[in-house]
């Protein structure tokens, strides 16, 4: 990313241009004058800690020997670690100052600036990804649940880049707990390490048996699951006017396809109105198919893990294998593609699509694939 790229801190100043960085990124100025609870934030605004959180890591030893490439991106992930904060900080009844929920509106709102930008998917998905999870190392030895935590952050992105973030935003912060907090990282990064999940994906015996992990709890990672699927269904999730009945044309022309756009036309539902019959007779179509055996192509937004949950659950139940297909355009093709259609989605609607956008990972699915439609 060229802008990053500009900006990042080099040798052999290794020096973070402030004032350049607040002029390219409305979002950096709206962090100015975002209070924070000064236990554990006593060092300012949101824009002050991130601007520390950025000179911290700069000085860095372990991230200056990164390759460049690397520098870069994790330099962006500092810069927009809080990036939700400006719209999720709230002062509660007892005079706390809290920021509920801004790890996840951050990795939505990552998600949306860097397609904006024009950034690589696998790039922007790897920082959209640390964004969500840069908490992680602060409590993760007291979860219940750190194995599978630690394993989706290593497939979504590398926990090793997590712990340099989290090491940067603790070292960006003038609290108390530092010391404390900084030991917490360096255990995450041994229980990384002796889980064979630090600088690159944690390896399952089979993608059968790597979805069948994130689906139950208590499961061994070795086990070898007996895979015992009998179809296949091929997810789709997009935005409006990305162009999947033209992918399904491509590469799937035989196969059934259960379509929420035909639904909602011979059904007369207007894309803006109650989905409710919709979704229903989808949802029965699906279902003659599964109990059939037959494989076949679902063809729905699907922009949220929740809605695709639905699909995939249901799928799994019949112990259907599941291949997500992804597919995205830049914002001006999408908006072009839309306009031309029969029945556009008006822009609204996209809109508020684009800000619950949540990318397809390997943790929902046997094969996921991110494709380009541009």
């Amino acid at each position: 990313m060229r802008v990053f790229e500009e900006l990042c801190p080099a040798p052999p100043r290794w020096q973070v241009p402030w004032e350049e960085i607040r002029e390219a990124f409305g979002w950096v100025r709206d962090m100015a004058g975002v209070e924070q609870d000064a236990v554990h934030h006593a060092e300012g605004d949101v824009e002050v800690h991130t601007r520390m959180a950025c000179e911290a890591l700069a000085e860095l030893p372990e991230w200056r020997a990164r390759p460049a490439g690397e520098r870069v991106r994790l330099f962006a992930t500092v810069l927009m670690h809080d990036v939700a904060k400006p719209y999720c900080t709230r002062t509660e009844d007892d005079g706390r100052i809290t920021a509920r929920g801004h790890s996840r509106r951050g990795d939505l709102m990552v998600r949306r600036i860097l397609w904006e930008l024009g950034a690589p998917v696998a790039w922007r998905e790897h920082v959209a990804a640390l964004v969500r999870h840069h908490q992680v190392p602060f409590w993760a030895l007291e979860r219940p649940d750190l194995q599978q935590i630690a394993f989706r952050a290593s497939l979504l992105a590398r926990n090793d880049d997590l712990v340099l973030l989290a090491t940067a935003d603790i070292l960006g912060r003038v609290c108390g707990d530092v010391d404390k907090v900084v030991e917490s990282i360096a255990l995450y990064r041994e229980y990384c390490a002796e889980q064979a999940c630090l600088d690159g994906p944690r390896a399952f015996p089979s993608e059968h048996a790597r979805f069948w992990y994130f689906r139950k709890s208590d499961r061994d990672p070795d086990y070898a699951a007996y895979d015992d699927t009998r179809l296949t269904a091929t997810v789709l999730s997009g935005l409006p006017g990305v162009g999947k009945d033209t992918w399904i044309a491509a590469n799937r022309p035989d196969v059934p396809v259960v379509s929420l756009d035909r639904i909602r036309a011979e059904l007369g539902v207007d894309p803006g109105g109650d989905q409710g019959a919709v979704v229903a007779a989808a949802y029965q179509q699906a279902r003659e198919h599964l109990r059939a055996g037959r494989s076949f192509v679902w063809n729905a937004t699907n922009v949220t893990r929740s809605l695709r949950e639905r699909c995939t659950g249901l799928i799994a139940g019949y112990r259907g294998r599941i291949e997500l297909v992804a597919l995205e355009a830049p914002p001006e093709v999408l908006r072009r593609r839309n306009r031309a259609r029969p029945a556009p989605v008006p822009d609204a609607v996209i809109d508020r699509m684009v800000r619950r956008w949540e990318m397809p990972d390997p943790t929902e699915a046997h094969q996921v694939d991110w494709v380009s439609t541009a």
